[in-house]
């Protein structure tokens, strides 16, 4: 164990404000307690108002601030820090402590479960029926179900195997959270000394923090800090952003389809139905037709099939370029198809994660903040105002969000690039594989474009088939309190 550490100037520990915030266990865990406590009790406020028109607090709580807001910004910028005070994992330090403590079996320990569980569980079921997660009492009973399952699991087995495997969001924020500008590490010269590896044993998560900077990767590491107040050796340190990604590391299947699956499901998927549904032509495009064809052949009502259909289509389209532009780069490059699909994949990780940050910014001053200070107001029965929105669409500088699409596509060109040159090939070679594994990126690009484009030149469709995402609050509170 180190007890006294000289750090880096680079090293968040060194640094007065935020040293305090990310090492100080004492306001950790005053954190984790009080995110906690507007956890359940966002819950218990969903069952005891159920309906939209009486509380917007807990729809708010979870699909404005925690989700995108919290997740998304906080990713592409410390990493998994979500992860790091989540009510699932706070309560299954303890729970695990006392439990059966017996290893997940390998049917189990199966990471794509919680991607799976993610992607069809959730934005499948959105986008096929859109009020599924909208109302209070939807997402409280959605929380109150994905607690249980945690805490099952939690008891049952060790190592906090459900954040590892089963958590829905778990191997998302493992690999898009490599593109912030932070990663945890240690300091090797007094590593080497080291014979009682407290940052291990201090580890919930049988993790070891001293092999981080040799392996290039954190692992499954949720920032938890528990290993820093064990040992003094332990570095919190400022990178570059997605230095992990331009760098050798041991890849992962899971992550990659997570990555693609993702960018699909989210980004792709809410360009096809949200952004283009709202032109003015929306109805002929091919996602659109396809959508009112099954609705023509099936009709049950309350179903949106020009959101499925636009699920669907983005799925194929993502997964299609992405493997076709890979098989192309494997053949020039003379690589295995697997060996380069699954290096490659990890540049795509910005489409999401920064191009989401258009999104996210976009609808915190059209909408999310509003709904969440006057979800805050309601819940919590303030004596205030209601607040309004701190834009509308009419307004021309919310448009500067869009800047971050771009950056996207710069960001993940520059990680293809980077991740290229892992390959042994002639410049040429590299070139060609170049241009056909970024596929996905360029069709991205295009995409942005062309929407620009539609709405410059068809206008705004005034009665479309666009539906609110799960976080917006387009309706009035009656609850007083």
């Amino acid at each position: 164990m180190v007890d006294h550490q000289k750090r880096d100037r680079n090293d968040i520990y060194n640094i007065p404000v935020l040293g305090f915030l990310f090492k100080n266990q004492m306001f950790i865990v005053g954190l984790k307690i009080a995110v906690l406590a507007l956890f359940i009790y966002g819950i218990a406020f969903g069952i005891l108002y159920p309906t939209k028109e009486e509380n917007i607090f807990t729809t708010a709580l979870f699909w404005s601030l925690f989700w995108s807001l919290f997740v998304v910004v906080t990713l592409s910028t410390f990493g998994r820090i979500f992860c790091g005070i989540c009510p699932h994992g706070f309560m299954g330090k303890y729970i695990t402590q006392f439990g059966l403590k017996k290893k997940m079996p390998k049917a189990l320990a199966n990471p794509y479960i919680g991607i799976s569980l993610l992607v069809i569980g959730f934005w499948a079921v959105y986008y096929i029926y859109p009020e599924a997660y909208k109302s209070p009492l939807a997402s409280s009973i959605f929380f109150i179900i994905l607690t249980l399952v945690s805490v099952v699991f939690f008891y049952i087995y060790k190592d906090m195997s459900y954040c590892k495997s089963i958590c829905p969001i778990g191997t998302m924020m493992k690999v898009f959270g490599k593109i912030s500008f932070t990663t945890l590490g240690t300091y090797e010269e007094s590593c080497k000394e080291c014979r009682t590896f407290e940052c291990a044993t201090a580890c919930n998560y049988n993790l070891k923090p001293f092999t981080f900077d040799n392996r290039s990767s954190m692992t499954d590491c949720t920032l938890c800090m528990d290993c820093s107040s064990a040992c003094e050796a332990v570095s919190f340190k400022l990178v570059p952003p997605s230095q992990p990604l331009s760098k050798k590391f041991q890849t992962n299947k899971s992550e990659v389809w997570a990555i693609l699956l993702i960018t699909a499901a989210i980004t792709i998927s809410m360009t096809f139905h949200h952004a283009l549904g709202r032109v003015a032509i929306a109805d002929e495009f091919i996602w659109s037709k396809f959508g009112m064809w099954i609705e023509d052949k099936i009709a049950i009502e309350g179903l949106d099939y020009i959101g499925f259909s636009a699920f669907i289509f983005a799925m194929i389209s993502t997964i299609g370029l992405a493997a076709g532009g890979m098989y192309v780069a494997s053949k020039v490059l003379k690589e295995s198809f697997s060996k380069v699909f699954y290096t490659l994949s990890y540049a795509f990780v910005p489409l999401f994660i920064i191009g989401g940050l258009s999104h996210t910014y976009e609808f915190f001053f059209l909408e999310d903040y509003s709904n969440i200070a006057n979800g805050f107001i309601q819940g919590f029965a303030m004596d205030a105002n209601e607040v309004a929105p701190l834009a509308t669409r009419k307004d021309t500088w919310i448009r500067m969000f869009s800047l971050m699409n771009h950056i996207a596509v710069i960001w993940a060109l520059i990680l293809m690039y980077k991740r290229i040159n892992f390959f042994n090939a002639s410049k040429l070679a590299k070139g060609v594989a170049f241009i056909a594994a970024s596929s996905l990126i360029v069709f991205y690009l295009g995409l942005n474009i062309y929407k620009m484009y539609a709405f410059k030149t068809y206008g705004m469709k005034h009665h479309g088939n666009h539906m609110p995402m799960p976080h917006t609050g387009e309706y009035k509170t009656h609850y007083k309190g």
